[in-house]
């Protein structure tokens, strides 16, 4: 179990992408030149084919004046006259089949140049909500672990003054090493909270919890190896700061098996924490791209842009898939991928999110 040190992304490197997204450019532009040269000398062979036709036409009219003289004249200003019909039919098959062919070829690239956009911004969203997983993997690790120590089993078992005060400063220190908490709060059976480690700042001791959805769940743990991973929320007894509360039950002896006398809630610092995660995923600016965090609700726990944080809900056409990208009517792509858990942390059935404006 490491130390909490912030939450600082890896992101997938972006260099491969951008290679092809230029390979990509190069291919159309070119593809763009070559339908123009071929378009440009069709004309050209058109224009050079009326001549022939015009000539032609003029050789036919002096022969006519000629009367028998020219007859023979007359026969090769009409083979010139096919040939040229027939240079200016093969001109104009070649710019249409030319044309076709590249627009085919346009269009190809832009489908898997698409493509390739889609599937790196899946792996840019599981890159983010993998990283969260991760790091919640070991909030898990820590509450299991700190429910143990014995301030706070003995504080749980019988909290008179000496034992809250000692438990307090034991809370203080872990949160001192511990930085992406906002604090950590023990309680009796019954929710009231009997000692936090942060009480200078927050005078929490005394409030009751029972009513919250992840102590109802933490006094249905069976043992303590178990946990409970609760939902973002604004938390209104710690300033109503956005957190993460993951909990465990204090069991007598500090025993995985004992009977239990408390629960033990640590908050998680969620929003800058986040932040972290979703603006360190390194898609290009050409992407216009906001990254996002959603529960199982779909509601927006974390985005890149600061905006719509526990209010906004996206839609997303998942179709049965965990993972995959598409379009919108207005053109814009998503791409999305859902949790896959880490080690014993299951995930919530969170996505991470990336959403591209056309």
């Amino acid at each position: 179990m490491s130390a909490a040190l912030g939450l600082k992304a890896k992101p997938i490197a972006t260099e491969p992408a951008d290679d092809d997204s230029d390979i990509s450019a190069l291919i159309n532009r070119l593809t763009a030149e070559v339908n123009q040269i071929a378009v440009d000398k069709t004309k050209s062979i058109q224009q050079i084919t009326n001549q022939m036709k015009m000539l032609a036409l003029n050789a036919l009219i002096e022969s006519s004046r000629a009367g028998a003289q020219g007859a023979g004249f007359a026969v090769v200003a009409q083979e010139v006259r096919g040939v040229g019909q027939q240079v200016e039919t093969i001109a104009r098959e070649l710019e249409s089949q030319l044309t076709k062919r590249t627009g085919d070829l346009v269009s190809s690239i832009d489908r898997m140049s698409q493509r390739s956009r889609g599937e790196r911004m899946v792996d840019l969203s599981l890159n983010a909500v993998e990283l969260i997983d991760r790091n919640l993997y070991e909030r898990t690790c820590d509450v299991r672990w700190w429910a143990t120590d014995s301030a706070v089993v003995d504080c749980a078992a019988s909290p008179a003054p000496a034992a809250v005060t000692y438990a307090s400063q034991r809370l203080g220190v872990i949160l001192g090493a511990y930085t992406v908490y906002l604090d950590l709060w023990l309680c009796d059976l019954d929710g009231n909270v009997i000692a936090n480690g942060r009480a200078d700042r927050f005078r929490v001791v005394g409030q009751n919890v029972a009513h919250t959805k992840w102590f109802r769940e933490a006094k249905t743990l069976r043992s303590g190896d178990d946990y409970v991973a609760g939902d973002v929320e604004n938390q209104s007894l710690l300033g109503n700061a956005q957190v993460a509360t993951y909990c465990a039950s204090v069991r007598a002896g500090g025993q995985a098996n004992g009977a239990p006398i408390g629960v033990l809630a640590i908050h998680f610092d969620w929003e800058p924490q986040a932040r972290a995660i979703v603006q360190g995923v390194r898609v290009g600016d050409a992407d216009k791209a906001r990254v996002l965090l959603v529960d199982s609700n779909f509601r927006v726990i974390a985005a890149s842009d600061g905006q719509g944080i526990l209010s906004e809900r996206v839609s997303l056409s998942l179709n049965g898939q965990r993972s995959g990208f598409y379009q919108d009517r207005s053109g814009t792509m998503v791409a999305f991928h859902a949790t896959p858990g880490y080690e014993t942390y299951r995930g919530l059935g969170w996505y991470g999110v990336i959403v591209c404006a056309a």
